[in-house]
């Protein structure tokens, strides 16, 4: 005979299992209604706009009404399996119909399709960002009012929005404002380092912000906790930092790789190799990665670095073994190896 604690127990148990059923019934279509559709036969193309914060679910609605698909599960069940799918940026799309789900998908995710799109790219100033907005029809007037209204949360409620329009596609819907959009790319940065703690050594938050800010302009992904590294080495010795990427920022140029010994000389508080220390603030909007570099930087001895190839950076603490590295690099550009 069962007692009353376990009586409790499978009545719980029994509980949940329905509330389950419930929820997944919910969510999710009836298994019944999977068909895909081949993509022999499809369609025109048609204007799919998906909301912010919409499920896969949700958007596989969108696009079965839309007849992209040929039932909304045969998208979530796609959708689900691909993790690219939280990428896919809200706004209009221009998507094929009659189309298997999966290829629904790479539309989706095909900037190229995305109406009235911005790409915040990895590292992009806050002027560039402004073009873009000018690009997809905001004024001049407009985004500089918006600028003022802006709300950053803390640690950084009180600075210069540069370093905060995080890194990612963002699409301008019929209704949105400059104040909307520019809001949106500070909100992703809030949710994107969402749980970080903004403490390294003595670094104030806007200080960690700014180095996360170089170790972008100057390295790429996998190099990160390195770069960082050599930049807490040459600060907690004195050395000027000595980074092209600063002198790039002053006159707002990409593309271009050395530098003339006049850009060098140039006065202004950004330039690092005329100022020791850290430049006043970021000089472009970081990913997550470099982030969690500048708060967890790799451990060694390190002081220089160049990257003698395109994917490949060369690391040391001697300055004659830096010498070298330099060397190799101009033998490399010399033969075309950068283009």
């Amino acid at each position: 005979m069962l007692s009353k604690f376990e009586i409790r127990r499978l009545a719980l148990a029994a509980i949940f299992v329905l509330l389950i059923t419930l929820l997944f019934r919910e969510i999710a279509p009836s298994p019944k209604s999977a068909a895909d559709f081949t993509g022999n036969e499809r369609g025109e193309e048609v204007i799919v706009e998906i909301p912010e914060g919409a499920t896969g679910s949700q958007v596989g609605q969108l696009l079965f009404e839309k007849e992209v698909v040929a039932s909304a599960l045969s998208f979530f069940r796609v959708a689900v399996a691909d993790e690219r799918s939280s990428r896919i940026a809200p706004g209009e799309h221009r998507i094929e119909t009659k189309i298997p789900a999966r290829e629904a998908l790479n539309q989706l995710l095909d900037p190229d399709r995305i109406l009235n799109l911005i790409r915040v790219r990895d590292g992009s100033r806050l002027t560039e960002v402004i073009t873009s907005l000018k690009a997809v029809g905001f004024s001049e007037k407009e985004i500089q009012s918006a600028l003022k209204e802006i709300r950053v949360q803390e640690p950084f409620s009180n600075r210069k929005i540069e370093g905060l329009l995080y890194p990612a596609f963002y699409s301008k819907s019929k209704t949105d404002s400059a104040k909307t959009m520019l809001q949106d790319m500070v909100n992703r940065f809030e949710a994107s380092t969402q749980g970080l703690t903004w403490e390294y050594l003595k670094y104030k938050p806007y200080e960690l912000l700014t180095i996360a800010s170089l170790v972008e302009s100057e390295g790429i992904p996998i190099d990160f906790p390195k770069v960082a590294r050599v930049i807490y080495n040459r600060l907690e010795i004195g050395m000027p930092l000595q980074f092209d990427s600063t002198v790039h920022y002053i006159f707002d140029r990409r593309g271009e790789i050395q530098l003339s010994i006049q850009d060098t000389k140039v006065k202004n508080p950004y330039n690092t190799f005329q100022n020791r220390g850290l430049p006043p603030g970021p000089i472009g909007s970081p990913t997550r990665a470099a982030i969690e570099a500048a708060l967890n930087p790799e451990s060694g001895p390190w002081l220089y670095f160049v990257t003698v190839l395109p994917k490949q950076t060369k690391f040391t603490a001697d300055y004659d073994e830096f010498l070298k590295f330099k060397a190799e690099y101009k033998r490399n550009f010399a033969a075309g190896k950068f283009e």
